[in-house]
């Protein structure tokens, strides 16, 4: 184990080299993202970020060569990810066209690889087994966590650092649970991602643009699928966790849009980077409490893998009573969905 951290570390240095060549690479070609409305930087900013990670993280696998039956839909996958990211960032591809792409990139990993989610034990005996909609779940998972990770990736070294929480939690309990494949796949995306992170921590001399936020969304959203998958329910909930912070900040705006009459792939400026910001917090600080929860949410998963049945639903009912507090506090579906607020107030002036 000591040897797979070891060589895996060498990504780091792999990835600390090529970002700074490709900002100049970025640069020269005019590769950058524009500020905008919706955007906190005021200066164009290089993207080429997304490939530093994918070569690195390339290099990484020929460095180590993991093995699993898995292993090669899930590289191609990868590959076909990160072109459509590349494209994204130079032409800004419609919603459709990359929510298409996702699916058949899912769907790659589900029906030729064999990924899927088939069955979770339930904890007070019996089990449900998913049946048919084994691919149909799987691949929701899929597009719905590469998704969750590109939306949260609207500040410096936001996502990346959202990225490293999660992957550095899914590496430790691999490790716990005797997964070499996933371990070693974890490890060389972590190392790989820090790397970069040193380049995009704010002010940001790179963007991973979509390129990175897609691929690093598509690998966590299969390697907590490896590590979790056909399991008990309360272990089916770990990745969840892990992924707290993106997965809730997606279904929070789902349901912002939904009360307010948007479409779903519209963008808008109140996911929680936003309101963060709104709310007087400045950059960094906003990232570093994203990343507080992110640690926060992970230290959550590994105590729900340790302990009892019943102190597994007080650390779910706790996580789902923060998560409510903060979409109230900040306001993040609409300033009148207040109701533990309202509660509490009627409480508290109840005669």
């Amino acid at each position: 184990m000591l040897k797979i951290i070891l060589l895996a570390s060498l990504c780091l240095i792999v990835s600390l080299i090529i970002t700074p060549i490709l900002i100049k690479v970025a640069k020269k070609f005019n590769i950058t993202d524009k500020p905008n409305n919706r955007k906190v930087h005021l200066n164009p900013i290089p993207t080429l970020g997304g490939l530093a990670i994918f070569v690195s993280f390339i290099i990484g696998l020929l460095i180590l060569q993991p093995t699993e039956e898995y292993h090669l839909s899930i590289v191609i996958g990868s590959l076909i990810i990160v072109a459509l990211g590349i494209f994204d960032d130079k032409y800004d591809l419609s919603p459709r066209v990359k929510f298409i792409t996702q699916i058949m990139v899912a769907s790659l990993v589900v029906f030729w690889g064999g990924l899927q989610i088939e069955f979770i034990n339930l904890p007070f005996g019996g089990e449900i087994d998913f049946g048919f909609v084994s691919p149909i779940i799987t691949i929701l998972w899929i597009v719905g966590v590469t998704n969750a990770i590109n939306l949260i990736d609207g500040l410096d070294g936001l996502a990346a650092g959202v990225s490293s929480i999660a992957l550095i939690t899914i590496a430790g309990m691999a490790i716990i649970m005797g997964d070499i494949y996933v371990t070693t796949m974890a490890l060389i995306l972590f190392f790989s991602t820090l790397g970069f992170l040193r380049y995009n921590f704010h002010p940001a001399k790179i963007f991973m643009g979509d390129t990175g936020a897609l691929f690093l969304g598509y690998m966590i959203s299969v390697l907590a699928l490896l590590g979790f998958k056909n399991i008990t329910f309360f272990s089916f909930v770990i990745p969840i966790f892990i992924l707290g912070v993106p997965i809730s900040d997606t279904l929070i705006a789902m349901a912002r849009r939904f009360i307010n009459g948007q479409p779903m792939s519209k963008p808008d400026s109140s996911h929680l980077h936003h309101r963060l910001l709104k709310s007087g917090f400045t950059h960094k600080q906003t990232v570093l409490v994203i990343y507080t929860l992110s640690a926060m949410f992970s230290s959550a998963a590994i105590l729900f893998s340790m302990t009892t049945v019943w102190g597994s639903f007080l650390i779910f009912f706790v996580v789902l009573f923060v998560v409510q507090v903060l979409i109230e506090n900040l306001e993040l579906i609409s300033s009148q969905y207040k109701p533990l607020t309202n509660l509490y107030r009627a409480i508290r002036h109840k005669p």
